[in-house]
């Protein structure tokens, strides 16, 4: 009679899964690269490439059940884009925006070019009221856009982020930078519009996602070699340059994205860092 596997170890189990949402890139790069992170590290990515049926699994012992297939389609895909248990944050954020939006429209605001007064009335950040007595406007203004096509501009850079960023940091933490965020680029808006302001966006939130990136990428948290950890802080820089670059010559709340940034990058994204593996 032939023995039964060995169950896997707690640090292998723990991986495993882990690893069970990671993109196949990263797998690939950790099963080829196994040698410098943990022994449950390399073996749980080789073991979830095996379960895609992306390499080769090993023979099964005679007798033993034949495993289920390896799903394929765009099913994985599709599945992925919905909200699970380990990602929910960024699902719940695009969900409020568009319910916000929603609601503004179905209330008779135009869908491209609500007025002033209208996006006031929906809990824009305005100047002679928020700070005076109305501070929720501070968190409102982040989920009010002025029509649908800032909304989906905004709502595109979250989802881009928030499924990067979401995997390695948890739902809570990029739930708490996303807000933090949004509430100091509002306030920054305040203080640089000393004039007067009614604004709206998630450019600020999103901003403090961008800073939270900055520093995954810098601390090493990103599981990268060095020529992929510097393309991809250059298309950060990039992105984020070109961003404030743009907003010098358009309707567009430059202090919202700087106080965004520098509350994603100094306060919010080292907090959030606090207890993760350079693996995670």
């Amino acid at each position: 009679m032939e023995d039964a596997p060995a169950a896997p170890d707690a640090g292998t189990a723990r991986a495993l899964a882990h690893f069970a949402e990671r993109p196949d890139a990263e797998l690939f790069y950790l099963a080829q690269n196994a040698a410098r992170y943990p022994p449950a590290v390399g073996a749980a990515a080789v073991a979830e490439l095996q379960r895609r049926a992306l390499v080769p699994a090993p023979a099964a012992p005679a007798g033993a059940p034949a495993a289920p297939p390896a799903p394929t389609g765009w099913g994985p895909t599709l599945r992925g884009l919905l909200p699970s248990r380990r990602f929910w944050a960024t699902p719940l954020l695009l969900a409020l925006n568009l319910l916000v939006w929603a609601a503004m429209t179905a209330s008779g605001v135009s869908a491209t070019d609500p007025t002033g007064h209208e996006l006031a009335r929906w809990g824009s950040n305005v100047s002679s009221r928020t700070l005076p007595g109305e501070p929720w406007r501070l968190l409102t203004s982040v989920f009010v856009h002025s029509g649908v096509a800032h909304l989906l501009l905004n709502a595109l850079s979250l989802w881009l982020l928030g499924v990067l960023l979401e995997a390695r940091v948890g739902a809570a933490r990029l739930l708490a930078v996303y807000l933090a965020s949004g509430v100091a680029g509002s306030l920054a808006t305040l203080w640089y519009h000393r004039n007067g302001i009614n604004s709206v966006g998630a450019s600020g939130a999103i901003f403090g996602l961008y800073g939270l990136l900055l520093t995954l990428l810098l601390s090493k948290k990103l599981v990268l070699d060095k020529f992929d950890r510097r393309a991809m802080l250059g298309l950060v820089l990039y992105l984020v340059l070109s961003n404030l670059v743009a907003g010098l010559s358009g309707n567009i709340d430059n202090a919202a994205h700087l106080g965004g940034l520098l509350l994603g990058a100094l306060v919010a994204g080292p907090l959030a860092l606090v207890g993760l593996r350079p693996t995670e």
